[in-house]
């Protein structure tokens, strides 16, 4: 069990987000859920899920890249829920799938925004409050295989996703003594939503091919994932902390 009563998890309304979400509240703790305006009705679902588990939830609208959105979010949780012990920052876009040359700089400014800004602005929000409260906590965020390890034709998220790692670092040293671990958590090629919007080329090169170079010979499940973030928010993680994107990616890539 979670020494940590309250969570939120951020882009939470489907794959990866949504199966941490249930995690935790398996795990015992409350958990606000959040994800942008159109994806309210998914976050309806999960929030009566989260409840059906005997947990309380809410819902929380915001787009994690704006800082006034971030502020307000973590206000309402602490409003409806009491405190915030677990920040999961999960939220992120993958960007088109085109060669570098082909970017374009709106495209790189999108990403960057969602992927490393989203995770600076909850971490340093969720941070303050967690100094505030001053029983220590988590903050968590999502990285890639693609922030260890560049990925063509995916420049921008290769990069807004090596960039958490560096935040990731800088984070645990200014709020270890506060006793708030920050660790990311860095999936390979994940069964989600996500992979049926991408093109064919997209999923043959981030799917087929992962595939085939594990040693398990298969892809994850957002499940996979949750198991992770379930540990990191335990208090037998309490000794980890700035572990730059935990690898969970069935073999395809070793540190």
């Amino acid at each position: 069990m979670s020494p940590y009563k309250v969570a939120l998890v951020t882009g939470a309304a489907q794959g990866i987000g949504r199966a941490i979400a249930r995690r935790l509240a398996d795990d015992g703790l409350d958990v606000a859920v959040n994800d942008i305006a159109s994806k309210s009705e998914e976050l309806d679902t999960l929030v009566d899920e989260i409840r059906q588990k005997g947990r309380a939830s809410s819902k929380c609208i915001a787009d994690v890249s704006q800082e006034e959105e971030v502020k307000e979010m973590v206000e309402q949780v602490v409003k409806e829920h009491g405190g915030l012990d677990v920040m999961v920052a999960n939220a992120g876009i993958a960007g088109t799938v085109v060669p570098f040359v082909d970017v374009s700089a709106d495209e790189w400014d999108r990403v960057m925004e969602v992927n490393a800004r989203g995770a600076f602005l909850c971490y340093k929000y969720a941070g303050i409050q967690m100094i505030k409260q001053g029983r220590g906590g988590r903050l968590i965020a999502a990285s890639s295989v693609a922030g260890k390890q560049g990925t063509p034709q995916l420049p921008a998220y290769s990069a807004s996703k090596f960039a958490v790692r560096g935040l990731t670092q800088a984070a645990a040293l200014e709020f270890g003594p506060h006793g708030i671990t920050v660790n990311a958590y860095a999936p390979g090629a994940v069964d989600t939503p996500i992979r049926m919007a991408l093109n064919s080329l997209a999923q043959t090169f981030l799917f087929t091919s992962h595939q085939q170079r594990s040693p398990l010979k298969q892809i994850g499940v957002p499940e996979d994932i949750a198991n992770l973030v379930s540990f990191l928010a335990k208090k037998e993680s309490q000794f980890i902390t700035g572990a730059l994107e935990i690898s969970i990616n069935g073999g395809i890539f070793f540190d």
